[in-house]
């Protein structure tokens, strides 16, 4: 629906005289009206410079004849809801995302749309509400933290974790640990490693529905605000053109996306919410397809967490579209794809080389010749499991140990805070899943705290659940089936060996056959008691291998 329809002739005298009761004059209620969805609040520090982001769109959108008019979206900060019951929140969110946007952008009848998103939910949770309305849409985000230093050296979130779990075991005083706590997250922005956020704003470039930098000019730079201006004329000019985000968003589109994630090095959360926006698109991704590409996409990014660089040095390196110039030389991108820039994929990247082989390795010296995300199967997780391969000690690829069993994220807390993760151990989550948490946590603290213990490389952690864009080390996510809708990690053992091979793409319980099939035939899930929003989600959500949609 267009705006013309509530705008034009005697029967809609009445809409009119709401939009002078806005302050709205004719001139512009004749002009297209542009939604700008913002998430600005004051409780997320990569959403508290949004207003200052949105305030440039609303000026490109007037700049190029449209009339620009806000509204908002929710958003929760990951960190501060991290490791208590405020991160069942947190993926539940994409969805109310993208349906208060469905309903805001309908109801009032947009003729176009630019989104300012850019934490964890916010991006993919506004891609999907994209790819439902298809009418022409814009990305800018409020763009990534820099990173913060401490004893001379670059820091991000992920050493904060880290430096507790440092902490905990005796490494560094207290003196130390609140130096970290001060100088760690040193802006507002999304923060400063190839995190989930960073990652998707990342992937809009990719996708085709953000602009040049979109994810890699720092946010507190004035690049930023000139970004937002230029959205705010793209998205004038892809309306006259009539290009919308399904257009944009084509299968070849979302192989593009894929190939790029699997180059930078993306966080494991990519599976969750890739599948989930093709999903509105129509499109299926399945993991199977994640490893094909994977297997032909050398990993030319080692960003914080795998690494010592950050996005402000992948922005100085040239960013992501120097990402895909280097890729293109294999041919691995589509590069007839069309974007929001109103040019092709290839016409965008035309000349954006790569400026820092110590940041964006080239093509032909990749750090490795696979992807930086991987997708294990086996009797423990049939229908699929995640690594993030490329943050992955060498000595902990192939890793095989006795299983420590726990049924929720904290009894594995406070057994790994009380030093009873021994070297070699296995430690597996259970019931954190979409169903089984519900929410599907992120698990920052005790991944965090056993690469801060020095556990890094002799522990493996497994889980229905799922780990932080910022975690690092060999940590196995999204296995499913959960154990919540009846999966093999819910009838693991304690001291069960489990074995991990990351190159060969494999997760196994090496438990005797027929005694799992016993097991398997005996098993009844746990249920939790729940109300509200949370137990509505968790009757409709579907599993991690599917993207936690809604069915």
């Amino acid at each position: 629906m267009k705006s013309e329809t509530l705008k034009f002739g005697t029967q809609n005298a009445p809409h009119r005289a709401l939009y002078h009761a806005l302050g709205l004059t004719d001139e512009e209620t004749e002009r297209p009206l542009v939604g700008i969805v913002s998430s600005y609040n004051e409780i997320v520090p990569g959403h508290m410079n949004i207003d200052k982001i949105v305030d440039a769109v609303k000026l490109g959108v007037a700049m190029a004849g449209g009339t620009p008019i806000v509204f908002p979206a929710i958003a929760v900060c990951d960190g501060i809801a991290m490791g208590h019951t405020g991160m069942k929140y947190s993926l539940v969110t994409r969805d109310l995302i993208a349906d208060s946007t469905e309903a805001m952008a309908l109801a009032h009848g947009f003729d176009a749309l630019v989104m300012v998103p850019n934490c964890d939910k916010n991006v993919p949770g506004l891609l999907m509400a994209a790819a439902r309305l298809n009418i022409p849409t814009v990305f800018v985000s409020g763009g990534p933290m820099l990173a913060g230093r401490v004893n001379g050296a670059k820091t991000s979130l992920s050493s904060m974790f880290e430096a507790v779990g440092e902490y905990g075991a005796g490494k560094i005083t207290e003196e130390k640990l609140r130096e970290y706590e001060c100088k760690t997250c040193p802006t507002c922005g999304s923060c400063s490693g190839m995190y989930t956020a960073n990652s998707m704003n990342c992937l809009t470039e990719a996708l085709g529905m953000g602009l040049k930098g979109n994810g890699t000019i720092p946010a507190i730079y004035s690049a930023r605000i000139e970004l937002a201006k230029h959205a705010g004329m793209a998205v004038m000019d892809i309306l006259k053109k009539n290009i919308r985000p399904r257009d944009v968003m084509t299968e070849d589109a979302f192989m593009n996306a894929l190939t790029v994630d699997m180059a930078l090095g993306c966080s494991t959360n990519s599976m969750l919410h890739l599948p989930a926006i093709a999903h509105e698109c129509g499109i299926e991704i399945n993991l199977d397809i994640a490893n094909k590409i994977s297997e032909k996409t050398p990993n030319l990014c080692h960003l914080a967490p795998a690494g010592r660089t950050y996005i402000e040095d992948l922005d100085e390196a040239g960013g992501v579209y120097a990402v895909m110039n280097e890729l293109s030389k294999k041919n691995l991108l589509n590069l007839d794809c069309i974007t929001v820039t109103g040019k092709t994929v290839g016409e965008n990247i035309e000349g954006c080389i790569n400026l820092d082989y110590d940041v964006i390795r080239p093509v032909e010296t990749p750090y490795s010749e696979t992807g930086g995300i991987a997708v294990l199967r086996g009797n423990l997780a049939p229908d699929g499991s995640v690594v993030k391969r490329s943050a992955v000690l060498p000595e902990m690829l192939v890793h095989e140990g006795p299983a420590r069993v726990f049924d929720c994220e904290e009894d594995a807390q406070a057994a790994i805070n009380a030093g009873k993760i021994k070297s070699g151990d296995v430690v597996v989550i259970r019931y954190e899943g979409p169903k089984g948490g519900p929410g599907m946590r992120e698990m920052l603290n005790p991944t965090s705290a056993i690469m801060g213990m020095g556990l890094g490389s002799s522990v493996a952690l497994v889980t229905d659940g799922r780990f932080s864009g910022a975690t690092r080390g060999a940590c196995i996510g999204h296995v499913s089936p959960e154990a919540a809708s009846g999966g093999m990690i819910g009838v693991v053992e304690e001291g069960d060996i489990i074995s991990i091979n990351i190159p060969e793409n494999k997760l196994e319980l090496k438990v005797d056959k027929k005694v799992l099939e016993e097991r398997m035939k005996n098993f009844v899930p746990k249920k939790k008691e729940l109300s509200g929003y949370l137990k509505r989600y968790a009757a409709l959500v579907s599993s991690g291998a599917e993207g936690a949609i809604l069915k």
